[in-house]
């Protein structure tokens, strides 16, 4: 069976920053940055970025491209013993759909409360009452997990690709505009001096430096969906026309610009209507309220927001779906169909758990954390930066990189820039600094 490709490579790279913007930057990157001091974690991930977030990012692409198969295929290709390093990848991607649905249950109950109801009233109280319930939550977790599958379904360039295109470049700019507002509010100051001026007061110790940083890491291999398939699975889908540097310069930078400018379109209002910045998870839903109720046509602008950043969710959310079921189609031969219902089924059905531990089973911890929160552990502290220290080792030292420039260059078509400062990274900078990092941050 002929494998898909994308139509252009402006398709696949709204499609590869859809996955790295998503929930990661305008959910979570803000409320990250709030729990870890502002300035001083925007400094570190922007340095992760570049160390460890571009080289893994291209290592995944060229294996991608190089092999034409889904994560296990791919590193078993590459080395017949090396196919635990996809699974590794497959199986962090499924737990992030565990919970990944219950935020874009979120999103979408929000958007649609803007469209049928004047707005929001106490919105702090709103957010609780609202995810601590039951019944209702599950309903849009279901539904959201629905919308994704079904996208699946219809393929790559009628499904992922169409809906990334379009979708993406709104989100950029309306996103602007909400950050515009934000910061010209009374007292928006003091946000926009905690995001951008490092402050270390808070900094008692080594245990909390390497805690800023573990969670920067986190963050960048959430976010940028490394160690997790997804530019392995996206890139077994990439043309030889297309140039993976430019590719691997062009995501994290799209990244970089929505995280940034979800902090000023979040943290400012915070500081503005005496909120915490350490808010937690439901930082965008107990603040961005605030926000809109301010503004004029705020309620216009919500509906437009909150339904630009479900497609933004949607991007992600069908990425990680992608890896699942490309394993299953190139592997077990099964129908597109199949390969996005039978998992879906399994990871909706985890996500009610993980949306209940909000409310009835709140009082559930595993190793001290409820579900929800061991999920995201379980995911952006251990599986995803495994995923990435095994992914250049392989790289490195097993596929090796003279193979990997050829396949980045397109057998010669691109020059290639900076290989020795590349390969530094890939076979001894990156791997060491996981390592360090994982360790440390445990003991």
């Amino acid at each position: 069976m002929k494998r898909e490709q994308w139509s252009s490579n402006f398709g696949f790279l709204m499609a590869a920053a859809g996955s790295a913007v998503g929930l990661g930057n305008l959910w979570k990157f803000p409320y990250v940055v709030g729990m870890n001091g502002g300035g001083i974690f925007l400094i570190i991930y922007i340095v992760l970025l570049v160390l460890l977030g571009a080289p893994i990012l291209m290592a995944e692409m060229s294996i991608g491209r190089h092999t034409r198969l889904n994560a296990i295929g791919a590193c078993q290709q590459l080395n017949k013993n090396w196919g635990f390093v996809g699974f590794a990848g497959i199986f962090g991607a499924f737990i992030i759909l565990c919970y990944y649905g219950v935020i874009g249950g979120w999103v979408m109950k929000y958007l649609f409360t803007y469209i049928f109801t004047p707005g929001i009233n106490k919105p702090d109280e709103y957010f609780q009452n609202f995810s601590s319930s039951a019944a209702e939550p599950i309903l849009w977790q279901l539904l959201f997990c629905a919308v994704s599958i079904i996208i699946v379904i219809r393929g790559i360039s009628n499904g992922i690709e169409k809906i990334s295109k379009i979708f993406l470049p709104l989100l950029a700019a309306f996103i602007i505009i909400i950050a515009i507002n934000s910061v010209s509010l009374p007292g928006a100051s003091e946000g926009v001096k905690f995001f951008l001026i490092p402050d270390t007061s808070h900094i008692n110790s080594f245990k909390d430096i390497f805690s800023i940083i573990l969670n920067a890491m986190g963050q960048v291999f959430f976010s940028l969906s490394l160690g997790m398939g997804t530019l392995i699975t996206y890139g077994s889908y990439l043309s030889r026309d297309s140039s993976i540097q430019k590719n691997a310069f062009y995501i994290p930078l799209f990244d970089l610009i929505i995280a940034v400018l979800a902090c000023f379109a979040i943290l400012p209002a915070v500081f503005a209507f005496g909120l915490e910045p350490s808010g937690g998870s439901g930082l965008i839903f107990r603040t961005l309220p605030y926000v809109f109720g301010s503004m004029k046509f705020g309620r216009i602008c919500a509906v437009i927001f909150f339904a630009l950043v479900f497609f933004a969710a949607v991007t992600s959310s069908i990425s990680l779906v992608e890896v699942i079921a490309s394993y299953f189609i190139d592997s077990r031969k099964w129908s597109r169909p199949k390969a996005c219902i039978i998992p879906g089924i399994v990871f909706a059905g985890v996500g009610i758990t993980a949306s209940l531990s909000f409310g009835l089973l709140s009082n559930v911890k595993i190793m001290g954390e409820s579900i929800f929160d061991f999920l995201t552990i379980l995911s952006d502290k251990i599986l995803m930066p495994i995923g990435g220290f095994f992914m250049c080792i392989l790289t490195g030292y097993i596929w090796g990189m003279p193979e990997m420039f050829r396949e980045m260059s397109s057998g010669g078509k691109y020059k290639i820039y900076f290989r020795k400062t590349i390969s530094f990274l890939i076979k001894f900078l990156a791997p060491a600094m996981i390592l360090i990092i994982f360790i440390t941050s445990f003991i």
